[in-house]
C-alpha cells in the first residue's frame, strides 16, 4: 500500500515538472562546429512543448555581437505561421528552416556557402507562452589550404644539403606540412630533417639514391592539398673549370676594350691630323692665273710671227714690263685680235742691247703685208 502511493506521488511530481519547465530544447549536438569557406552547416535545435505552452509560436535565429559595442543580428524568424528571411543582408539566399512547418519542433536552420564573415556565435531561441527555450553553438569558418607551391632551392649536387620547401599561398593556420617519398623505396632518407611548420625538407649529404618523386600534404582543420616534385640529384659540377672560364673570359673582354679603346685613339688623331693639314698654305702651289693674263693672251695669239722677227729691236718692247690690267676686261679686250692696237715699239740701243745680253740681228725690211721686201 505505501510502495502504491509513492509510486504515484512520483508520477504526479513528474506531471507538476513538465507543467513548470513548459518548453523545452532536446538537440544534443556539439557546441562548437568548423567548417571550411564555401560549405554548409546545420544548426540543430529540436524543442518539445508542454501542455500549459498555449500562447503563440515564435522562433528567431540571432547572430550574436562578438563584444557589446555591436549589436546582435537577427538572421531569420518563424512568427504567425510565416516565415521571414531577409533580416541580414549577407546571409540573403543562403540561410532558411530546415523544416517546412517549424512549429512541428523543428527549427533547425541550414547555411550554405559560408564565408570567414560568417564566424561567430548563433543562437536558437523558441518562445511559446509561456514556455520559452534556447540554444548557442560557436561556428568558426575556416580557409582550406590553397594546392601548394613544391620546389629545391638551391644547388641539388650530390654531397650537398638539398632544401625542398612546399607553401600554400592561402589557408588557415594552424596548416602542417608533410613530405612523404613515393617512388622507390618509399621511405624518406635517414638523413632527412622535416618541418611542419615552414614545409621544408632537407637532405643531408645527398647521394644520388635521393633521387625521386616526393609529395607534400598541406593539411588543417578542415581540408587538405598537395603537391608533388621530382628530385634529381646530379653529380657535382668542375668549380675549377668554371673559375678559370670566368678568369679567361673576364681578359678576353678586358683585351677587346683595349682594341676598341685603340682604335677609337687613332682614329681621332687621324681626323685631328686631317683638320689641321687642311688649314695649310701649300709654297709650292703657283697662284691661281688672273685675268690679265687672259687679257694678254688675246693680244699674243693674233700675230703669227716667226721666232726670229720676235727679237727684232723693234718686238722688244714686248719684254718690257707690261702695265697692269683691270682684274675685270673691258670691251676692248673682247674685241677680235685684229682689231687690237699695237703699243707703241721702244727701241733699244745696240749698246744698251747687247749690255742687257741681246744680240743685234739684221730683219730684212717687211712690207704691211708681211712679205719680204
Amino acid at each position: 500500500m505505501g510502495f502504491v502511493m509513492l509510486r504515484c506521488a512520483l508520477c504526479l511530481g513528474v506531471l507538476l515538472a513538465g507543467s513548470v519547465l513548459g518548453l523545452t530544447i532536446t538537440s544534443t549536438g556539439p557546441s562548437s562546429i568548423e567548417k571550411a569557406g564555401g560549405e554548409s552547416i546545420n544548426f540543430d535545435c529540436l524543442f518539445t512543448l508542454a501542455p500549459a505552452d498555449t500562447g503563440p509560436l515564435d522562433i528567431e535565429w540571432i547572430l550574436l555581437a562578438s563584444d557589446n559595442r555591436n549589436q546582435d543580428q537577427m538572421i531569420i524568424l518563424y512568427s504567425g505561421d510565416r516565415v521571414y528571411e531577409d533580416y541580414y543582408a549577407a546571409m540573403k539566399g543562403r540561410v532558411h528552416f530546415n523544416s517546412p512547418d517549424p512549429k512541428k519542433g523543428d527549427a533547425s536552420i541550414n547555411i550554405t556557402k559560408l564565408l570567414v564573415s560568417d564566424t561567430g556565435t548563433y543562437l536558437c531561441k523558441v518562445k511559446k507562452a509561456p514556455g520559452v527555450g534556447s540554444r548557442k553553438t560557436l561556428l568558426t569558418v575556416m580557409v582550406k589550404p590553397s594546392v601548394p607551391k613544391c620546389y629545391v632551392e638551391g644547388s641539388s649536387e650530390q654531397g650537398k644539403d638539398i632544401l625542398m620547401k612546399c607553401n600554400s599561398a592561402e589557408g588557415t593556420n594552424p596548416i602542417q606540412y608533410t613530405w612523404e617519398r613515393i617512388s622507390g623505396t618509399r621511405i624518406l632518407p635517414a638523413t632527412a630533417l622535416l618541418d611542419r611548420v615552414q614545409g621544408s625538407i632537407v637532405i643531408k649529404n645527398a647521394t644520388s639514391d635521393n633521387s625521386g618523386t616526393y609529395r607534400c600534404v598541406s593539411e588543417n582543420r578542415v581540408g587538405k592539398e598537395q603537391c608533388t616534385l621530382s628530385l634529381s640529384v646530379v653529380p657535382p659540377s668542375n668549380t675549377a673549370g668554371t673559375i678559370a672560364g670566368a678568369v679567361i673570359g673576364s681578359l678576353l673582354a678586358l683585351l677587346l676594350l683595349a682594341i676598341i679603346l685603340y682604335c677609337c685613339y687613332k682614329s681621332r688623331n687621324k681626323k685631328k691630323y686631317e683638320k689641321e693639314t687642311s688649314h695649310e698654305i701649300r709654297e709650292d702651289v703657283p697662284p691661281p692665273q688672273s685675268r690679265a693674263s687672259t687679257a694678254r693672251s688675246f693680244i699674243g695669239v693674233g700675230s703669227n710671227r716667226s721666232s726670229l722677227g720676235s727679237m727684232s729691236p723693234s718686238n722688244m718692247h714686248e719684254y718690257a714690263p707690261k702695265p697692269q690690267y683691270n682684274p675685270v676686261p673691258s670691251e676692248e679686250y673682247e674685241r677680235p685680235p685684229s682689231h687690237v692696237p699695237h703699243p707703241p715699239a721702244s727701241k733699244v740701243a745696240a749698246p744698251n742691247l747687247s749690255r742687257m745680253g741681246g744680240i743685234p740681228v739684221m730683219i730684212p725690211a717687211q712690207s704691211r703685208g708681211g712679205s719680204i721686201v
